[in-house]
């Protein structure tokens, strides 16, 4: 994704710049779209019988348009954006962007599970918020920093995930194979704050409007029943 810092006129020419490469190189740049409806996880969790909560760490692409999607599901507390699966400790953003810490752009969700299951998050998260199909990059954005990747914190999540990426992969939702990386949950470290809730404030820069204004429509036409304002 490009620094917050690009002027307008510079973000709009490398996102021009952006749309022509991924056009001659087709091949290793193409979304694999979803079949819909999406299906539901066979494996999950109950709903809790009280209000409580529970923390999810899921990486699919720039943190901005990912952190959105799931600000806007009902039973989510908060999501914060943040960086997860590395060797480093307490990384800056330029280092996480280096590709050589080992971190992936990841987001930190809250949520009561007596409202939203984690096998709902995943299948949001597997449906509109990213595509998993695509290795190391999410649409311009390239590198193992941009991976797909669920980072568990229990042996439920791990159960839960695994089996969800076994039911789409066998039911052919995409038409390539689902390549999330499915990794234990190390440490989870909060990005800068000029990176938190940037969709918010920055609903007309052309790479928002581009890669991410559009998954926050796919998931209230898709979820409508888990959708909420802000």
């Amino acid at each position: 994704m490009p620094t917050p810092t690009l002027g307008r006129g510079l973000a709009v020419a490398l996102i021009v710049a952006v749309v022509a490469w991924n056009a001659a190189h087709s091949i290793g740049a193409k979304s694999s779209e979803p079949k819909f409806p999406f299906p539901q996880p066979l494996v999950d969790a109950p709903l809790a019988s009280a209000k409580t909560q529970e923390t999810a760490v899921l990486a699919g692409g720039c943190f901005w348009g990912v952190q959105a999607v799931f600000e806007h599901l009902k039973g989510v507390i908060s999501v914060v954006a943040g960086y997860a699966g590395g060797h480093t400790n307490s990384p800056a953003y330029e280092m996480v962007s280096s590709g050589l810490t080992g971190h992936a752009e990841s987001v930190n969700i809250t949520f009561d599970p007596s409202q939203l299951s984690y096998g709902q998050i995943l299948m949001v998260y597997f449906s509109v918020a990213h595509d998993p199909t695509q290795l190391n990059r999410q649409g311009p954005d390239t590198g193992s920093q941009y991976r797909s990747a669920i980072f568990y914190s229990t042996e439920d999540q791990k159960r839960i995930a695994i089996a969800y990426v076994e039911q789409l992969d066998a039911a052919k939702v995409y038409a390539r194979r689902i390549v999330t990386q499915i990794a234990p949950l190390k440490a989870f470290y909060r990005a800068e704050e000029y990176h938190q809730d940037y969709l918010k404030t920055h609903t007309t820069e052309p790479y928002i409007v581009y890669n991410d204004l559009p998954k926050l429509g796919h998931l209230k036409k898709q979820f409508p029943a888990l959708y909420r304002d802000y």
